[in-house]
């Protein structure tokens, strides 16, 4: 397996590093999820082999038969960043792209109701559908940005980048103090509402304006 994200200005390849996931980071989300907007971020980490590239198939665990999909901007780390202030978080940023954190939504709910983590709900392999990735240059402002994720044709979610409850200077500055944030870390900024669940057959196809567009199957 390649664990590399693919630069679409240049085809420059960039080894993925750290998943760092913001949780209930829209409100219609949070609600529909049955939870307040938070607070402060709620964060969750995916491991590296839950990465998965443009036209890959997501494997389903055996343990688990809710499989759900959340449409997400991703922010490509370029830089070493340890404790930065949020005035100059954004410029350790390489790029963006389209994400999808896949979630077994009934392993998840189990682990809700035992207070245990979802480490297994939401990093399980092929978790982490992430498109190729476009410059931060060429994305005057990742702040307002529409998505949209469509299952089979049908549209499934639909929502807006300036929804976000935590924004992504915020974002940076906050992992970086707790995380040394380094080249190739992915942070995945959140779901607008609209998850639903996705079964063996069906072809998503993720969008976000400005970004080539992620299309997987699910196996």
């Amino acid at each position: 397996m390649n664990y590399e994200l693919t630069i679409i200005s240049d085809g420059r390849r960039l080894s993925i590093g750290k998943m760092l996931c913001l949780g209930k980071n829209y409100v219609l989300h949070a609600k529909e999820m049955g939870s307040e907007p938070p607070s402060q971020p709620v964060i969750f980490t995916k491991s590296r082999t839950a990465f998965l590239s443009n036209e890959g198939e997501v494997v389903i665990p055996s343990i688990s038969n809710e499989l759900h999909h959340e449409l997400e901007l991703v922010v490509v780390i370029g830089e070493l960043m340890r404790n930065v202030p949020e005035e100059s978080a954004m410029d350790g940023v390489l790029g963006y792209a389209v994400g999808l954190d896949m979630t077994l939504r009934d392993v998840q709910s189990r682990a809700k109701k035992r207070g245990e983590p979802w480490a297994v709900a939401k990093g399980f392999d092929t978790s982490a559908p992430i498109g190729e990735v476009v410059l931060k240059g060429d994305i005057p402002d990742p702040h307002d940005l529409q998505m949209a994720l469509y299952v089979n044709g049908k549209t499934r979610q639909q929502g807006y980048t300036g929804d976000m409850i935590f924004r992504i200077p915020f974002i940076i500055s906050y992992l970086s103090s707790i995380f040394t944030l380094e080249p190739g870390d992915c942070i995945f900024t959140g779901t607008p509402e609209g998850v639903g669940q996705a079964s063996s057959g069906d072809r998503l196809d993720a969008q976000i304006q400005g970004l080539p567009s992620l299309e997987v199957e699910i196996a």
